[in-house]
Parts: structure tokens; sequence; C-alpha cells
């Protein structure tokens, strides 16, 4: 399995608070990596790290080496712009713009030089099963859309870029059970193209979904392995605790 995102020695810290602790994870290419593990332990934090949204904290502190294949992503040769390019991010929150359906995926690729015709937001909103549900009616405001339907177009969004990873911090915590369903369909759905690191607090969605399982507690990676070993049969007693509800 080809490493397509990994993190080496990551420690990440805003102010005095410690939150990440010698973190060492890989994310292989094509695959559904879900972190899981109890809320405040890290995994949004080392999810945002990836597609460097802590520059926006300007009391963060980050030590160790994220890489994108070979490249550094903190680098300072590298341009935050390229990076967020090639590593998508889609938030717990839908957060369309205040701009029409075909806005909303133009604007991207615009900012990025990138053609951004009829064809393109076509196929983007297609990739997220969206295009049947919105084809006549592009141009309506983004926001009058249902909330399965807004996490959707934002999927449409960061795949119109055509990155080579997607981030996904909690896309269905919003979502009633219909909506959830549609968007594990279209997760895996999209492996078949990107690599697709997922926070989810949800241990079912975790064993549907995922190849592999990142279980984290405290800001530390305790176990990772096949989804099928870690929820079947764990090695590390603090892993057995949480995945069977017998944490705290």
């Amino acid at each position: 399995m080809k490493t397509k995102l990994s993190a080496e020695n990551l420690n990440i810290s805003f102010g005095t608070k410690p939150v990440l602790n010698n973190v060492n994870v890989q994310f292989n290419e094509k695959e559904i990596t879900a972190l899981i593990g109890p809320s405040g332990c890290g995994k949004s934090t080392l999810l945002r790290s990836f597609n460097r949204m802590h520059d926006l904290s300007p009391d963060a502190k980050i030590e160790g080496i994220l890489k994108l294949e070979d490249l550094n992503i903190y680098s300072n040769t590298v341009p935050v712009t390229e990076i967020r390019k090639r590593i998508g991010m889609v938030f717990q929150k839908a957060n369309p713009f205040p701009k029409s359906i075909q806005e909303n995926i133009a604007y991207g690729l615009k900012i990025n030089n990138l053609p951004h015709g009829k064809d393109v937001i076509q196929k983007a909103l297609e990739e997220a099963y969206l295009w049947d549900e919105v084809k006549s009616d592009l141009k309506m405001p983004a926001t009058r859309l249902s909330g399965g339907q807004q996490q959707r177009l934002c999927i449409a969004r960061a795949v119109a870029l055509r990155p080579e990873v997607i981030l996904m911090d909690e896309p269905c915590s919003a979502l009633d059970p219909v909506s959830t369903l549609k968007i594990e369909e279209l997760i895996k759905h999209l492996k078949e193209k990107y690599t697709i690191v997922i926070v989810t607090h949800n241990m079912q969605q975790a064993q549907r979904i995922a190849d592999k399982t990142v279980f984290m507690y405290l800001g530390e990676v305790k176990e990772e392995g096949p989804t099928e070993q870690i929820f079947q049969n764990p090695k590390n007693e603090m892993t057995a605790n949480y995945i069977s509800g017998h944490f705290g």
C-alpha cells in the first residue's frame, strides 16, 4: 500500500496547552481511514493539521513532520493554497457560501485559476450524488437546500478541485439517518479516486465505511489497524473499553 499522508513525531500545542503528543500515523492511498476516540482527544486537531488550518491560530505551535507523499506540508516553499487544493476539507456543519449552487462549486475553481464551466460543475455534482436533485435549480441559493444536500454540495465543492486527499470532520453528525447513509455511500464511492480520512464518533459508521481505524486518547495514537481487527480483536485494553462503551 502506498502511503499518501503521514505524520512523524507530531506535537501540537495551543499556548501552554498540549493537544497532540508524539503522533506517528500513516494514511494509505485510496483508502478510508476513520479517526475515533473520546471528545477532546485530538482527532480534529490532527485532521486540521494536514490542511494547515492551524495557520489561522496565532498561538498554535507545531513540531514534527507532516507529509503529502514526499512533500513537506509545512515547508516554507509550499504555498498554503497548493496544500488546500491537493488536500480538501469537509467540516462537521455544512458551510455553503451564501451564493447559488453553481457559484458554490465555481468559486474555488475560479480562485485557483481552474476551468469552471458547466461541464466541470456538473461532474462535481454528479460525483457528490447531487446532480439529479439540483440540475434544474443551479441558480437557487445553496442555503435553501436540505442539511444533507448542503453537506453533499460541500463535498462537491471539495472534489471539484480534484484533490488527492479529502479530510472529513464528522460530516454526518448534524444529519438524520437517511442523509447519513447517503453520505456514507458517497464516501465509499469517492474512495475509488481519493484518499479519505474521516473523524467520527459513530462506531457503526467507522465499521461500515473505513478500511483502517485509528484510536486516539489524550492526544496520542493508542492503536491502529484494519477496521475489522480494531473492532473485533483490539490489542489495547483502552481501545476495547472505548468501542464496547465501557469507557471513562
